[in-house]
């Protein structure tokens, strides 16, 4: 095995292969054959599928500075050194089925990376440094332990496909919303228990799967002529028949739907008066958001980091009229087995459910409209 490996790289050397296939060799340690001299300059893809690696060089970058892919599914990989940062061409990392506990903040200097796989590991969290990640279009974090996303995420402009099934997740944050090139999101076998408020508002998302989320009662309405997958969805717990209209105000947000924290009032059909916070958050986010280029035109405001974040990030947006929420809402729900989809999606109990902005929205939103 040795001869034929040290065979394998030595021909690549010679002949200036561009792509280098070391898979299935039983490697318990990175072939020194790679890093010896000035290295394999020309490679630009390395695969290394199933091997017994625990780690990577520390120089890998420096003797392989133009890999592009670097393909290492299935080995023994508990760390990846800082310097993996420093594969400045690097477009697609594959580290599914190791043992990565940790994923260093350097991560975030691979600014060419497109793709970048990360399923069956231990991951427990993500470094907030994956936002710099721009060119982004694949993230697949499916079957590790992640209890949150960081907020960051959403500066991902080019994701296109994230996948974060049987992880822990109890929430999504609200700024994945903001990822407007996202055409898939896979959720399914989480804790998940709200989604976000928005999610669905965006053109681009097409296909949404949450399935075998038990604690899970509510879609977005925006949702509703979305692909989606939702069976598994509202199952821990059921409500009587012909009560779901009755199940407003607090109830809702802590038998039915469930609500982000930051919902403070839960509005009906008869309110007419909306909270001063409410008022106050809205008028700041008409007037900076009509400035978003010249901020120092403004009048500066001093808020607590809460409050700062949730006007720049509404908790949501009208399901009606698209006017910005903050910290009351009016849900007006629609259980699924009442909708045309009833026969699609049998093994739920989840009702679509639009958040309005206004008791007046509430009245006049039709979910077939």
């Amino acid at each position: 095995m040795a001869t034929e490996l040290h065979e394998t790289i030595f021909m690549a050397k010679q002949e200036r292969h561009r792509n280098l296939f070391l898979n299935y060799k039983n490697l318990n340690k990175f072939p020194v054959e790679l890093l010896k001299d000035e290295g394999l300059q020309f490679l630009e893809r390395l695969y290394m599928k199933r091997n017994l690696l625990t780690t990577l060089p520390d120089n890998l970058a420096q003797k392989l500075p133009n890999l592009i892919e670097l393909y290492l599914h299935s080995n023994n990989i508990v760390i990846i050194p800082e310097a993996i940062g420093n594969l400045a061409r690097l477009q697609s990392l594959d580290l599914c089925n190791n043992a990565l506990q940790l994923l260093c903040p350097e991560i975030g200097r691979l600014r060419s990376l497109r793709h970048l796989r990360l399923s069956n590991n231990q991951l427990k969290c993500l470094p907030p440094e994956i936002g710099d990640l721009q060119d982004l279009e694949i993230l697949d974090l499916s079957m590790n332990q992640l209890m949150f996303l960081p907020e960051r995420l959403h500066r991902c402009l080019s994701l296109q496909n994230l996948t974060v099934d049987h992880n822990l997740l109890s929430h999504v944050p609200r700024h994945v919303c903001w990822l407007h090139r996202l055409n898939q999101l896979s959720m399914a076998a989480n804790r998940l228990t709200f989604l976000p408020l928005d999610l669905g508002r965006s053109r681009e998302l097409q296909f949404v799967f949450v399935d075998n989320n038990a604690e899970l009662k509510g879609l977005p309405s925006y949702m509703y002529n979305k692909v989606i997958g939702c069976s598994g969805c509202g199952v821990s717990s059921h409500v009587a028949e012909g009560s779901i209209s009755a199940v407003l105000g607090e109830a809702l947000s802590e038998v039915l739907v469930g609500l982000p924290p930051e919902v403070k009032v839960v509005g009906s059909e008869a309110d007419n008066v909306v909270p001063l916070e409410e008022l106050a958050l809205r008028t700041l986010h008409r007037l900076y958001h009509h400035h978003p280029s010249d901020l120092t035109a403004l009048p500066p405001i001093t808020l607590p980091k809460s409050l700062m974040d949730l006007l720049l990030f509404p908790l949501g947006h009208c399901h009606r009229c698209s006017q910005a929420m903050f910290t009351i809402i009016y849900p007006k729900l629609f259980p699924l087995r009442d909708t045309a989809l009833a026969g699609v999606h049998r093994r739920t109990t989840v009702s679509f459910v639009a958040y309005c902005c206004s008791s007046h929205c509430l009245r006049t939103f039709d979910l077939q409209g």
